[in-house]
């Protein structure tokens, strides 16, 4: 048996395991689908938008050499000749001591070139429609409260470009430029496995000895988060044979497979083997806490993560390690969560050497200022603590304690990785 690798520092994992995945193939999808997903190409505007000048807001559209000299003192009146709502076209010409009323998002008369707004404009004479006089009591700069043609993009302009993140603004702007199907990056089918011959289905009461399969559907929900299509396969005992048979299936058939139990050293942990014998075995531990046992593959072309059997190890695991690989699999520039520095507000003590992520909740105090307050139960068998944390605060290598009000780095689990704090 070919010497397994050392221990790793949880950037060399992370390294190592995006460094083996690519981008997946290119699909197209519906603007309304590629919401929150990345344009694998630039998106080009089909026409000038707007296609024509139109009015900023509701008002009154006019040569801005009618009102050059109007002042309070001396206001210059005009008459309205017609009116123009948003869908209409005022085709007529505007002619010496003439205005048009106008609408938002109406097309700009061609003979005007600026709008006052209603509100400062005075009613001399009727209701201030067509047939009206009114008048106006200061100047108005040639497009003032006019949106010019192509003021935001010009036909074949780029308006997404490859490598974009689209947002709901974005499916918006496309729809206005035509770009109704959008190529992106295929998401990544992951297929879910927990290992253990204690594990039941969670719609079963477990017996004597046995406890509900939890792992598979945090880490499917987890995928599903990362903007993947997770799927939870059947639960595999506690052998060899029935893992290797499960985790060269999921191979074939998926890409991306997680298994979680079975990654320790025991007798029944036999997820290490599995790989190294049906594959590349690239990664059996990491130095952090929890989730030091994490071993890492490559089977028949496809990755493998065999994940720690403990809810929070997993999931510190996934969070760490598996969610970059994943997004960068579906084209993510950014890959690591946000972070923040937040004081203690209470004192830790250190014995253990690894790196470790305390399941933390981070708040601000009255003077705006972050401070991290450690779940007090940080057993690595809890889910119900992290559904209550919104961050991971990071006590480095080493086994220095900290006090409270020292300030430590917090992974923000509720912020996506394109924020900038």
């Amino acid at each position: 048996m070919a010497q397994r690798p050392d221990m790793i520092s949880l950037e060399e994992a992370r390294k190592l395991v995006v460094g083996q995945v690519k981008a997946m193939p290119v699909e197209t999808v519906d603007v309304l689908d590629a919401l929150g997903r990345v344009a694998a190409q630039d998106l080009k505007s089909d026409m000038d938008i707007s296609p024509f000048a139109h009015a900023a807001m509701d008002g009154f559209a006019l040569r801005s050499t009618e009102v050059a000299a109007a002042s309070d003192a001396a206001p210059r009146v005009l008459r309205v000749i017609d009116e123009v709502a948003a869908g209409d076209v005022f085709e007529g010409s505007i002619g010496e001591g003439e205005c048009v009323r106008i609408m938002t998002g109406a097309p700009l008369p061609a003979d005007a070139d600026t709008v006052v707004k209603y509100e400062i404009v005075g009613v001399v004479e009727g209701d201030g429609r067509s047939g009206s006089q009114v008048s106006f009591a200061a100047p108005s700069e040639p497009g003032a409260n006019i949106r010019a043609a192509g003021e935001e993009a010009k036909a074949g302009d780029v308006v997404v470009s490859a490598g974009e993140v689209i947002g709901a603004a974005g499916v918006g702007f496309l729809a206005s430029c035509g770009a109704l199907e959008v190529p992106t990056y295929m998401r990544p089918r992951v297929g879910i496995i927990a290992i253990g011959s204690e594990l039941v289905a969670p719609d079963v009461m477990p017996g004597p000895g046995k406890i509900r399969n939890s792992n598979s559907y945090a880490m499917a929900a987890c995928a599903k988060e990362a903007g993947c299509i997770p799927t939870i396969l059947p639960i595999v005992e506690d052998t060899e044979e029935a893992l290797s048979a499960a985790v060269l299936a999921a191979a074939d058939e998926f890409d991306f497979v997680i298994t979680s139990g079975g990654a320790s050293n025991g007798d029944y942990d036999f997820i290490k083997d599995v790989v190294e014998g049906a594959g590349e075995l690239l990664m059996t531990s990491v130095n952090m806490r929890p989730g030091k046992a994490q071993t890492f593959g490559i089977v028949h072309g496809t990755p493998v993560f065999g994940l720690p059997g403990n809810p929070a190890a997993a999931y510190c695991g996934f969070e760490m390690i598996i969610r970059p690989a994943l997004r960068k699999m579906q084209g993510y520039r950014c890959l690591e969560r946000p972070t923040v520095m937040a004081k203690l507000s209470k004192p830790m003590k250190k014995k253990d050497p690894r790196r470790i992520f305390l399941r933390s909740t981070v708040t601000k105090d009255e003077a705006g200022e972050h401070v991290v307050t450690p779940a007090k139960n940080q057993s690595s068998g809890l889910f119900g603590v992290i559904q209550k944390s919104n961050c991971l605060a990071v006590m480095p290598e080493g086994k220095e304690s900290k006090e409270a009000g020292e300030r430590i780095e917090c992974i923000l689990l509720d912020v996506n990785e394109e924020v900038v704090l």
